[in-house]
């Protein structure tokens, strides 16, 4: 086995780059996933300012260390491939993204912090490759997107609009007022389009009217209350 194996020089250079340069590599992941992570922060989300930052930071350290496991004089020529660890983090971070979803009686949560993981290890990778624009630039891009574009959704949320929703719940009238309460309460304008009864069950289907996100308040309210067994958006 050639002596280069054990010369940490060769694992710690890569054609056109000191080491220097590549521990200012990881510096800049570090900077650039803290950027992000300070507005995930703010925005009191679960992935934060470490999160981000540690995340940023080893995918710039596993895209330098793909290259140079790649590059040391031990491998046969021909025989490294600098993509195949590289490629690894893709798919890690759809295991690390799908961690932060959060999924509870039809509510699914967290899809924004799974994907914003996602696009922190790419600039990470963007980072440790040595692209410093593409990375400065994808930051910034990301920040604007959570930042100014989530200010957008709100809004857009905020806007009156018309759904249909069907209640199936156990066979007692007290739940029906419960209900109307649940409407009244988020603030929806509601109107009974038809109601079912069985012996087992009654079903009502509700045209509501009103703020996007105050409908998604009394869905979940809905779907919490006892006695009431399925709640469909149609």
């Amino acid at each position: 086995m050639s002596a280069a194996v054990y010369d940490l020089g060769a694992w710690l250079s890569l054609p056109g780059a000191t080491t220097l340069e590549l521990l200012m590599r990881l510096l800049l992941a570090v900077a650039l996933g803290g950027l992000i992570g300070y507005e995930r922060e703010r925005s009191d989300k679960p992935a934060g300012f470490r999160t981000n930052i540690l995340i940023c930071l080893g995918a710039a350290l596993f895209t330098e260390m793909s290259v140079l496991l790649a590059a040391i004089d031990a491998v046969p020529a021909g025989a490294g491939d600098p993509t195949r660890i590289a490629a690894q983090i893709v798919s890690g971070m759809g295991f690390l993204g799908a961690g932060t979803i959060i999924q509870a009686r039809g509510s699914v949560r967290g899809l924004t912090t799974a994907a914003t993981l996602w696009s922190v290890a790419a600039i990470g990778m963007a980072a440790g490759g040595g692209a410093y624009a593409l990375a400065i630039g994808a930051t910034f891009i990301v920040i604007v997107i959570l930042a100014v574009f989530g200010r957008i959704e709100r809004l857009v949320m905020n806007k009156s609009f018309e759904r249909l929703v069907q209640i199936t719940f156990e066979p007692r009238p007290e739940l029906l007022e419960i209900v109307h309460e649940i409407m009244d309460d988020s603030g929806l304008r509601i109107e009974m389009v038809d109601i079912e009864k069985k012996p087992t069950a009654f079903t009502i289907a509700l045209q509501t009217s009103g703020p996007r996100a105050r409908w998604e308040a009394a869905l979940r309210r809905l779907l919490e209350a006892p006695g009431i067994t399925k709640v469909t958006p149609l």
